[in-house]
């Protein structure tokens, strides 16, 4: 059995990386538009999200095993689901600057949100501290 502690590091770098590498990719796109990607940034995000998912899937197995309540991971999903696809509109070659420039603040906002979840634990994310 792998360390909570452990799963949870690998899984909040993932996090952190996979963002990073988002918000790299988006910002080449606002450069050069039309210009083909490289094939390590086209895999290495494909490889950094794998993980992500798999410690993600692991962490929340763990946290239907010890019965704790898992609301917000149902609201992670959900969230995440929307990153993905506004993401793949953000990254679409041939896009115009003013709709490749929304995508991505939508898709940041989406991140954003499923990280203020994760903190929180609650399906309100960090609306939770207006209430």
């Amino acid at each position: 059995m792998i360390d909570y502690a452990a799963l949870k590091a690998v899984h909040v770098g993932a996090v952190a990386l996979s963002g990073t590498l988002f918000a790299l990719r988006g910002a080449w796109r606002l450069a050069r538009p039309d210009a083909t990607l490289a094939l390590p940034s086209r895999v290495l995000p494909r490889v950094v999200d794998t993980v992500l998912l798999l410690s993600a899937l692991a962490l929340a197995a763990r946290w239907f095993r010890d019965g704790l309540p898992v609301g917000w991971i149902g609201v992670k999903m959900i969230l995440l689901v929307a990153y993905i696809g506004i993401g793949m509109v953000a990254l679409r070659r041939g896009l115009r600057a003013g709709p490749r420039t929304a995508a991505l603040a939508a898709a940041a906002l989406a991140f954003a949100c499923i990280v203020g979840v994760a903190l929180t634990k609650s399906p309100t994310g960090a609306l939770r501290a207006l209430a």
